[in-house]
């Protein structure tokens, strides 16, 4: 079975799973959530054990790399001990973790000690008030430690991850990539993706081309594209001097589809095919439907493949097609 693979009708081999442990989170970024957001109630949510079970399936079906989202994933109660049933699975190469941070100084040796490799970290300001104005939570300081305690630490990747937005923090971009530098991190700057109605900022005004922040640091240093490839959307290059790269994530300026690896299992135990469509299949009812049953849950996760298209269609002009917040979704 560890032979298997999972191909998208078009050819694609899908080999990368991105679960949401959770749709909580202790931050309520702007970008991501509304301030009152309604939290799925906890029988919807899937239970770590079958979060290891849908890992292990998919494993078994020839993923070799999982990351671990939310929400945030490290305020979910027993999540080490999920982290390190999935770290030890047959055939799986890299475990990893997007967080905003908030845990990582209480946590950081923990997650090392579960098998996680690397981490990715939501930082997109260094400014303690403007902060508070975009995560609505002053924890910056926290955050910041937390940085420093996972990048003495020995994981694979340490990567700050940025969504920068005209106007409210494209004037930092240089010094996060300063920041960046100075605790041995590579960072990478993101379009703001389209996902949920939101009331803070009009999506289209604030949007800024990953070519343009290219231009702009370039001015700063000398960038080479770089053939390194994570398995995920960012396209790196290096920095001349420096061990650390900079990567840009651009769904809009720079369609990263003809190359997607990647499925989401959400919270509730969607199968997610594409993150700019609504197709998917309801994992958890097959495994509560007819327990223990991993043949048919392998089998159910190769079909769904059959809803995966071919590329999604963002349009910052328009409402967006995606109701659900990137909090539900899974970063």
């Amino acid at each position: 079975m560890s032979d298997s693979k999972l191909i998208d009708p078009f050819g694609r081999n899908i080999d990368y799973l991105r679960i949401s442990v959770t749709d909580r989170c202790d931050f309520r970024c702007t970008y991501c959530m509304d301030e009152d957001v309604e939290f799925l109630p906890r029988r919807d949510i899937l239970s770590l054990e079958e979060i290891v079970q849908i890992a292990t399936a998919f494993t078994q079906l020839g993923t070799r790399k999982i990351r671990i989202t939310g929400g945030e994933p490290l305020v979910r109660k027993n999540i080490l001990q999920a982290l390190e049933q999935i770290a030890k699975l047959p055939g799986l190469d890299e475990l990893t973790i997007t967080t905003n941070g908030s845990q990582l100084e209480k946590m950081g040796q923990d997650l090392f000690n579960a098998g996680v490799s690397r981490i990715n970290v939501s930082l997109d300001t260094l400014k303690r008030e403007r902060f508070a104005e975009l995560t609505r939570r002053d924890k910056l300081d926290q955050v910041l430690r937390g940085i420093e305690t996972v990048s003495a630490l020995p994981f694979q990747q340490i990567k700050l991850n940025a969504v920068i937005l005209g106007g409210h923090n494209d004037d930092e971009v240089e010094d996060l990539v300063r920041y960046a530098l100075a605790h041995n991190a590579d960072i990478s700057f993101i379009e703001e993706m389209p996902l949920g109605v939101i009331s803070h900022h009009d999506r289209a005004k604030v949007y800024i081309s990953s070519d343009t922040l290219r231009e702009r640091l370039s001015e700063h240093w000398q960038l080479s594209a770089s053939e390194r490839s994570t398995g995920g959307p960012s396209r790196y290059y290096d920095i001349a001097g420096e061990r650390q790269q900079i990567g840009f994530i651009s769904p809009h300026s720079h369609n990263f589809c003809s190359t997607c690896n990647r499925v989401r299992l959400t919270a509730e135990g969607r199968l997610l095919l594409c993150l700019g469509n609504e197709h998917s299949m309801d994992l958890k009812s097959i495994m509560r439907d007819n327990p223990n049953d991993d043949v048919l849950l392998r089998q159910s996760i190769i079909e769904s493949l059959a809803l995966k298209p071919e590329k999604h269609h963002f349009n910052l002009e328009e409402e967006p097609q995606i109701l659900r917040f990137m909090s539900a979704t899974g970063g």
